[in-house]
């Protein structure tokens, strides 16, 4: 593989990192029951968030994850999952905090994963879904980790959709002649008002089940129905 147009620069990266750490360790603070954690297991569930994006970002890139390359990404991302652990009880009252910090962290590993693909010279499609992987990745990995459904697949508040409309933003606009740095900013902006947008409204894409609900209906619309008298 050639040599990139340019690199992410290791402040960035690290900040993508220790957001999705943070962000981990509240989600996985706030389970009760059997599904509560210890503190190495909430740490777990923040390192794979915080991690885990890049990590499925490099591997479909062919490349040595850049995670395992510095000591700095495992160390930012054990000491954010401590910090969101610490505050999780201060963070957990600020929704809207939350909101805003999943969206933005999305958006991050989104554009990202985007930007790199781009540098490398994949074409503008998979370097969108390598993007939409990287968005993701990290929140399969943990729902898979703690046995909960994987909550891209299921309805929810355009979380995929969010990611893959930054990504092609930047693919669209890289492709016009604007910067990778100004196309990769504006496409984190981008996810994360989507995805605040679809929270705050709860907007989320037609279920399934409606969808064969209507084609049932089309299709017996035009069978007769039988109907017998009473008594007969």
């Amino acid at each position: 593989m050639t040599e990139p147009l340019f690199t992410i620069p290791l402040w960035a990266d690290l900040l993508g990192v220790g957001l999705g750490g943070v962000q981990g360790a509240m989600f996985a603070s706030g389970f009760q029951g059997q599904r509560r954690l210890d503190w190495l297991g909430v740490a777990i569930i923040g390192i794979m968030i915080g991690m885990g994006g890049g990590l499925i970002r490099d591997i479909l890139l062919g490349l040595p994850p850049a995670s395992l390359k510095s000591d700095w990404y495992l160390v930012t991302a054990a000491g954010a999952s401590l910090f969101g652990m610490l505050l999780a009880g201060l963070f957990n009252r600020l929704n809207k905090v939350i909101v805003v910090l999943d969206a933005v962290v999305i958006g991050m590993f989104g554009a990202f994963g985007t930007s790199k693909a781009i540098a490398f010279g994949i074409p503008p499609v998979p370097a969108v879904f390598i993007g939409a992987c990287a968005a993701v990745g990290g929140g399969v990995l943990r729902d898979m980790l703690m046995g909960l459904p994987t909550a891209i697949m299921h309805v929810g508040s355009l979380y995929a959709v969010a990611a893959g409309a930054g990504c092609a933003f930047i693919v669209v606009a890289n492709s016009l002649g604007m910067p990778i740095t100004i196309a990769a900013v504006i496409g984190i902006i981008l996810t994360a008002i989507i995805r605040v947008l679809a929270v705050s409204f709860d907007v989320s894409l037609p279920e399934q089940r409606r969808l064969y609900r209507r084609k049932v209906a089309a299709e017996t619309s035009a069978i007769d129905i039988i109907r017998t008298e009473p008594g007969r």
